[in-house]
């Protein structure tokens, strides 16, 4: 993977962990410092350290989740962005299982690509030379 791609990745990850970090760190400074009482005027309430650490367990679970997902997003962006062996003659594609696939076939599986089928100018003219030679001006 090309070096700027490597390091978005990283600084992607970087970002989220910084983040979920800040959110726990919030809700811990919510806790003792108990922001509803110093701001608002609000009954103060006890320090809660059952409810914060589970509080900050969960989100620390779905931080762990959201990066293990970035990871393996990045991981399927490197792998449809890298060298794909393309036979020579009839231009089928080789799969990771070794097997030879038309490309059709190969994309639709791997993307939500479709496709449609054309003819460009210069087959049409191989293919329906009578095509060429239309007496339309």
């Amino acid at each position: 993977m090309p070096f700027g791609r490597r390091w978005a990745s990283r600084r992607m990850i970087t970002w989220e962990v910084l983040a979920f970090s800040a959110i726990i760190l919030m809700i811990w400074i919510d806790e003792i410092i108990d922001v509803p009482h110093v701001l608002l005027d609000a009954e103060a309430t006890p320090v809660n350290w059952r409810e914060s650490l589970l509080e900050s367990g969960c989100i620390a679970g779905l931080g762990v989740l959201v990066v293990i997902m970035t990871r393996r997003l990045f991981g399927r962006i490197r792998y449809l962005e890298g060298i794909v062996p393309v036979c020579a003659s009839c231009k089928k594609i080789r799969d990771e299982n070794g097997r030879w696939q038309p490309i059709e076939i190969y994309i639709v599986e791997r993307s939500e690509a479709e496709f449609s089928h054309g003819l460009c100018p210069e087959c049409a003219g191989r293919y329906f030379p009578e095509e060429d030679k239309d007496p339309r001006p």
